[in-house]
C-alpha cells in the first residue's frame, strides 16, 4: 500500500513539475510589452536624422504606435466629466488664469542620442503653446481624451517682415482640428505635416510622443515658442509675392520667450521597464 502511494505521489509530483515547466516555457515565449516593441523598432529605425515621410519603417512604427493603449505605458484613463474646460476659442482674460492653472505632467520613458519616448498628461483646458521641432520628426499617439491641435509649416522660401523690432515669419496652416484615440496618427516632419503646433486639452488626455532626433540645443535643435497673428495683421512688404490660396490659411508667427504660464512638472513613469 505504501509502495503504491509512494509511486502515486511520484506521478503527481512529476505532473506538477511538468506543468510548472510548461508554464515557465509559456511565460518565456510570451510577447514582450508593447513599449518594449516600440523601443526596439525605434532603435532599429532611427539613426539620428529625421526619417523620410512614407518610408516602410515609418509606416511600421505608425501601425505599432496606433495599437498602444494607456495601460501599455502604466496609465489609467482619467474621468472626463470635470467642468474646468473653456473650449478651443472664447477664452477671455478673466478665465485665462483658470486655463493655465493645472500643470501638465511629463513622463520620461526613454531618451538616447537618436530618439525620445515620453508621455504628456493634460488636465482639461491645459495648453502647450505654439512651438517648433527644428529638423525633427514627431509621432504623436493620443492615448485617451480629446485634444485640439493647431499646426503650421513655414512658407518657403522664407517670408519675413519686421514689426516693432520683432520679426514675423509667414506660415501656412496645416491642421486645426480635434483628435481622439480613433483619429489618424499625426506625424510631423521637419518641413511638412505641421512642424509648429499647439495642443489644447478639451478633456483630460494623454499623448505618447516619439521625437527623432531629440531636442539638443548644442546641435541647433532647441524649442522655440511663438504667437500667431492673422495674415491681415501685417501688410506684405513691397515686392513680396502675394500668397496663394485663401488668406485665412496663413498666419504671421512671432517668436517669444517661453511663456511664464506654462506649467509642466515631471512625473514617474510606472509602465513596463524597457530592457536596453
Amino acid at each position: 500500500m505504501l509502495s503504491r502511494l509512494f509511486k502515486a505521489g511520484e506521478k503527481v509530483l512529476s505532473n506538477l513539475v511538468n506543468k510548472k515547466d510548461f508554464h515557465m516555457a509559456s511565460s518565456n515565449t510570451e510577447n514582450p510589452p508593447k513599449v518594449q516593441e516600440l523601443y526596439e523598432l525605434c532603435k532599429s529605425t532611427f539613426t539620428g536624422k529625421a526619417p523620410s515621410p512614407g518610408s516602410t519603417p515609418v509606416q511600421k512604427l505608425c501601425y505599432l504606435l496606433d495599437s498602444v493603449s494607456p495601460g501599455d505605458v502604466g496609465l489609467e484613463e482619467e474621468a472626463q466629466d470635470d467642468d474646468r474646460g473653456y473650449g478651443v476659442s472664447g477664452v477671455s482674460r478673466v478665465n485665462r488664469v483658470g486655463r493655465w492653472a493645472q500643470p501638465i505632467t511629463f513622463l520620461d520613458i526613454h531618451e538616447c542620442d537618436t530618439f525620445t519616448m515620453c508621455v504628456f498628461c493634460f488636465p482639461t483646458s491645459s495648453v502647450i503653446p505654439l512651438h517648433d521641432h527644428p529638423e525633427m520628426t514627431v509621432f504623436s499617439k493620443i492615448l485617451y481624451g480629446s485634444l485640439h491641435v493647431k499646426a503650421y509649416d513655414w512658407v518657403e522660401p522664407p517670408c519675413i517682415i519686421t514689426h516693432d523690432k520683432s520679426q514675423a515669419r509667414l506660415a501656412k496652416l496645416v491642421t486645426d482640428k480635434v483628435i481622439t484615440p480613433q483619429s489618424e496618427l499625426p506625424v510631423l516632419y521637419p518641413k511638412t505635416g505641421g512642424n509648429l503646433h499647439c495642443f489644447t486639452a478639451l478633456t483630460p488626455c494623454a499623448v505618447l510622443d516619439i521625437l527623432t532626433p531629440p531636442y539638443n540645443e548644442s546641435a541647433g535643435r532647441s524649442c522655440s515658442y511663438y504667437i500667431d497673428y492673422p495674415f491681415s495683421t501685417f501688410a506684405l512688404e513691397e515686392g513680396v509675392k502675394s500668397v496663394e490660396g485663401k488668406e485665412d490659411e496663413y498666419a504671421w508667427l512671432v517668436q517669444i520667450d517661453t511663456p511664464d504660464e506654462l506649467h509642466m512638472r515631471p512625473g514617474s513613469y510606472t509602465g513596463p521597464t524597457i530592457q536596453v
